[in-house]
This record gives C-alpha cells, sequence and structure tokens, in this order.
C-alpha cells in the first residue's frame, strides 16, 4: 500500500505480512512513518493505493470500528469520573453487550492485568503503570484480532516502563494475540518483538528477529540503529584493507588493554553501571571517538591511554552506498 498527504508521499509502496500471533514491533527515528503506518492498519487514515487484508479480508475500505482491532495509546485516555471497572467495560457497554457478560469480561481482564483490587478506584488513585493496564483492559475485553499499541510506555518513568514492557509481553505470552506495537525506542523493539520492522522515510529497511537484525544488519542504517550503544564506524584505511568502504564493529567487539592491541587512544569518558563499562575513546586515528563496552570491573578513567583491537570475526563490512558486504 502506499499514503501520501496531498503531493507528500509519507508511505511509498510498501508490502508486510505479519502472521497470525505474532508480536511484531514498528521501529525508526521520529517521522520515518511508524505511527502512520499503524493508524493505516487500524483505519483512522485512508490508504492511497494497494490494500490491507485481515484474516484474509479486504478491509481497506471498512471503518475501523468494525476492523476488530484494538488500539492502546500513549495517552492512557481514560474518562476521570468514571470508576476502572467502568472504564474498561465502555466498549462492551457502546456494542451494546448485557451486564452480566461485561461483568464476567471485565472481571477477567482486571484478574488477568492484576487490577482486580483497583476495580472501584478512580484514574487519578492510580499510577500511571496502572492506568496504562486499565487502556490495556479496556482493549482486552472487546476480544479483538489484533492489538495495536502506539508507544503506549513514552509517559512512563525509566522504572515503570522496564515493568510494563515485561508486563505487555506476559501478556501476550498468555492471550497469543498478534500484536503490533509502535516505538522508537530500540531497546523495547529487542525485548519485546518475535519480529522487527526497521522503517526509514516511509520504507521498510529490514524486517526479521531482533536477533537477526543484530547479527546481521542488512546496511548501515539498521546496523546503526539496532544495538545499544550503537555500533561504531570507520572508513579510511582499516575499512580498505577489509575490502569495505565502512567497517562496522559493535562496543563488546572491540578488545582493550593496557598496553596489547592494534590501536591506541586516550580514554575519554567512562561511564561505569556495575556490570558494564562504557569507554568513550578518542584519539584513535579510526573514528571521531570509539565507544567499547568492558566489564564493570575495568579502572579506566578519563585521560588513560589504552590498545584496542577488533576481533576479526565480528566486523560488519558495507560499501559506499551504506550496503552490507557479504
Amino acid at each position: 500500500m502506499t499514503k501520501q498527504f496531498d503531493d507528500m508521499v509519507v508511505i511509498p509502496p510498501l508490502d508486510l505480512a505479519i502472521e497470525d500471533g505474532e508480536f511484531v514491533v514498528f521501529v525508526g527515528p521520529s517521522g520515518c512513518g511508524k505511527s502512520t503506518l499503524l493508524r493505516l492498519i487500524a483505519g483512522l487514515e485512508d490508504v492511497s493505493g494497494g490494500m490491507i487484508r485481515i484474516d484474509g479480508a479486504d478491509v481497506t475500505a471498512i471503518p475501523p470500528a468494525r476492523r476488530r482491532l484494538a488500539m492502546v495509546f500513549q495517552s492512557y485516555a481514560l474518562y476521570p469520573h468514571m470508576s476502572v471497572r467502568r472504564n474498561i467495560a465502555f466498549p462492551l457497554r457502546m456494542a451494546g453487550l448485557d451486564s452480566a457478560e461485561q461483568k464476567q469480561r471485565v472481571e477477567d481482564a482486571a484478574r488477568v492485568l492484576n487490577l482486580t483490587a483497583y476495580l472501584d478506584r478512580r484514574p487519578g488513585q492510580l499510577s500511571g503503570g496502572q492506568r496504562q493496564r486499565v487502556a490495556i483492559g479496556r482493549a482486552i475485553v472487546r476480544d479483538p484480532a489484533a492489538f495495536l499499541f502506539d508507544e503506549p510506555l513514552s509517559n512512563l518513568d525509566a522504572a515503570l516502563r522496564v515493568g510494563m514492557r515485561l508486563e505487555i509481553s506476559e501478556l501476550h505470552k498468555r492471550l497469543q494475540t498478534t500484536s503490533v506495537y509502535v516505538t522508537h525506542d530500540q531497546v523495547e523493539a529487542m525485548t519485546m518483538a518475535d519480529k522487527i520492522v526497521v522503517l526509514q522515510d516511509g520504507r521498510i529497511e529490514q524486517v526479521g528477529s531482533p536477533l537477526e537484525l543484530y547479527r546481521h544488519p542488512c546496511n548501515r542504517f539498521v546496523a546503526g540503529f539496532i544495538g545499544s550503544p550503537r555500533m561504531n564506524f570507520v572508513e579510511g584505511p582499516p575499512a580498505l584493507t577489509h575490502g569495505a568502504h565502512t567497517i562496522g564493529v559493535r562496543p563488546e567487539h572491540i578488545r582493550i588493554s593496557n598496553d596489547d592491541g592494534e590501536w591506541s587512544g586516550t580514554v575519554a569518558v567512562s561511564e561505569h553501571l556495575g556490570s558494564d563499562t562504557f569507554l568513550h575513546v578518542h584519539d584513535t586515528g579510526l573514528a571521531e571517538t570509539l565507544t567499547v563496552r568492558a566489564s564493570g570491573e575495568v579502572a579506566y578513567e578519563h585521560g588513560d591511554r589504552v590498545r584496542l583491537s577488533l576481533r576479526p570475526d565480528q566486523i560488519h563490512r558495507f560499501d559506499a552506498a551504506g550496503v552490507r558486504l557479504q
């Protein structure tokens, strides 16, 4: 399918299959088209060309309410004057389900999401993570063909994000409902997805499992986007010796030593994170700065001279256009 606004094409011709029961994550930088793509699937935007099929049926012209999709937004969009119970039941009341069926579905969803004790509270009495669970509960009770998540964790603090990430992953394992999840956070993508779709300027750069994209990025863009800290890139003579315009090496694949290594450098910044230490090394003659992941026990500090060497079996090679070389 394609999507354009007036003369501006935001989604060039794009072809993608999402399998039943998969947890698929759309990831990419801001403005890459991932939220637009999700809204097209939901029916909140009209397709400019092509079609969308759900369970084999063409739904391109079908309104959102009839697509059997449940969307969870980054804003919780809860009714502050309603209890948790009534918020979760709201789509069921709109659909005209009888009160006994509503009660059963709400209680089932609350049990799955550990919200039973909060059913008679109002949103203002809940934490951010609990409010997001209520929003997810409102989606669950609809028994959708698929869940669509639009950056649902972006309003939470760091600790809550980690907790909710685990909860959504566990929920998917239990329900086995197809889920499409949009995020700009590649850590969320790596930890949650069965399949990642990396987007840039509305185009799909690569589709694959998290480890496939991490180990075998198809181009320099994917290589630099997937992985934290990001991959180091080196051009010039070291790259040419490997038959490439650019070589890439991940921080954990650079060995650091006091006196043994191919290149020397100076530690500019040392980030001690407990189990790991990230060292930012400059004056190597290879790149502006190389990031090295080392053991949390290392004691290098600003100004220390070190020696570096790359693991030869972990070097990624790219041509001048940024395409991966075999």
